[in-house]
C-alpha cells in the first residue's frame, strides 16, 4: 500500500490555503446568511474560487456526509489499486449476500440474485453516478475499508472530517450517520485537490472526475440553476433518512464548477437536520448555487 507523506503533501497542496479567510465579496456571504435565516435546518456552505478566494457560512459545525463519502472512498480505492497496478477493468465477484435488501441499490435491482462478476469501473459508476449503497459496501469489503479511506484522505492534508461507518452501519442505526462528517470547507478543499492537483493515483483520478461530471443524482440541487448555462458541474450528492425527531439527517451536494471563460469554483452545501420538506431542502441548495453562480458571472 502506498501513501503520500502527510507533512510534505500538506505543504505541497495547501500552501495556497495557509490562511483561510474569506477573500470574496462580503455581500455574497451576507446574502447567503440572510437567505438561510428562518430556515428550519442547519446549513453550511463553503466556496473556493479559482483556488484562492474562500467563503464560508457556518463552517464550524460537523455535517453528516451521507453518500458524499463515496467520493472519499473512490479516491482511496484509486490509491490502493494504482499502487498495486490493478486496472479498473478487474472484476469482483458479487454474491447475493453482498446485495442487501431495504437499502437504495440499483445494482441489486438489476442483479437481485447476485453471483456475478462486475468490474471495479462499473462499481464506481454505481457509487459515484447513482450513489448505490451496496456497491459502496462491496468496495469497502473487497478493496479499501473505512479506516483506510479515512487515513488516505488525511494523508492529503484534509483534517476536519471523519469516516468510520459503512452504508450498512448507518442503515442498522441512523445515529451512525452523524459519525461520517465533514465541515463544508474541507469538502470543498477535497474537490479542489481532485480537479487541480496530481494525486498520484494514475488514471483513476481522471476516471473519478469523469464520473462526477456525469452524476445522475441531485439534479435539483447544485446543477439546477446551471442547466441553461454553458457551465459544467461535477458533483456528488448525499441524502439521509428521517431521524427519530422527524428531521431529515442530511441533504447535501458538493461540486466543482467550470465556467466557459476558464474560471472555476468548488462549492459545498450541507443541510443538516432539516425540518423542511425534501423538495424544499433541495431548493435551498439550488438557491445557494444560483447565488454563487450569479456572483461569479457578475465579477
Amino acid at each position: 500500500m502506498r501513501y503520500f507523506n502527510h507533512k510534505n503533501i500538506a505543504v505541497l497542496l495547501f500552501s495556497v490555503f495557509a490562511i483561510f479567510t474569506s477573500c470574496t465579496d462580503s455581500s455574497l456571504e451576507s446574502k447567503i446568511q440572510d437567505y438561510t435565516k428562518g430556515i428550519k435546518a442547519e446549513i453550511g456552505v463553503a466556496v473556493i474560487i479559482d483556488g484562492k478566494d474562500t467563503l464560508t457560512v457556518n463552517n464550524d459545525n460537523r455535517y453528516p456526509l451521507m453518500s458524499i463519502f463515496k467520493l472519499h472512498q473512490a479516491l482511496s480505492v484509486g490509491n490502493r489499486l494504482n499502487a498495486q497496478s490493478i486496472t479498473p477493468e478487474k472484476n469482483i465477484f458479487v454474491t447475493k449476500d453482498d446485495l442487501k435488501e431495504n437499502t437504495y441499490s440499483p445494482l441489486r435491482d438489476k442483479y437481485p440474485d447476485g453471483e456475478i462478476n462486475i468490474s471495479i469501473d462499473k462499481l464506481l459508476d454505481y457509487t459515484l453516478k447513482l450513489s448505490d449503497n451496496n456497491a459502496c459496501d462491496i468496495l469497502f469489503k473487497y478493496i479499501s475499508d473505512t479506516k483506510e479511506t479515512d487515513n488516505y484522505i488525511r494523508g492529503l492534508g484534509i483534517e476536519e472530517f471523519s469516516i468510520s461507518q459503512t452504508e450498512d452501519d448507518m442503515h442498522k442505526d441512523l445515529k451512525n450517520s452523524y459519525k461520517n462528517w465533514s465541515t463544508p470547507l474541507e469538502m470543498s478543499r477535497l474537490m479542489e485537490i481532485l480537479f487541480t492537483k496530481d494525486m498520484n493515483i494514475g488514471n483513476y483520478q481522471n476516471i473519478i472526475k469523469e464520473k462526477l461530471l456525469s452524476c445522475r443524482t441531485g439534479e435539483n440541487r447544485l446543477p439546477y440553476p446551471l442547466k441553461e448555462t454553458k457551465a459544467q458541474i461535477a458533483h456528488k450528492t448525499g441524502t439521509g433518512d428521517t431521524n427519530e425527531d422527524g428531521a431529515i439527517i442530511g441533504i447535501n451536494d458538493a461540486g466543482y464548477v467550470l465556467l466557459p471563460d476558464g474560471r472555476r469554483y468548488a462549492i459545498t452545501v450541507f443541510v443538516k437536520d432539516s425540518y423542511e420538506t425534501f423538495e424544499r431542502t433541495e431548493q435551498i441548495i439550488a438557491d445557494i448555487s444560483q447565488m454563487v453562480y450569479d456572483y461569479m458571472i457578475s465579477r
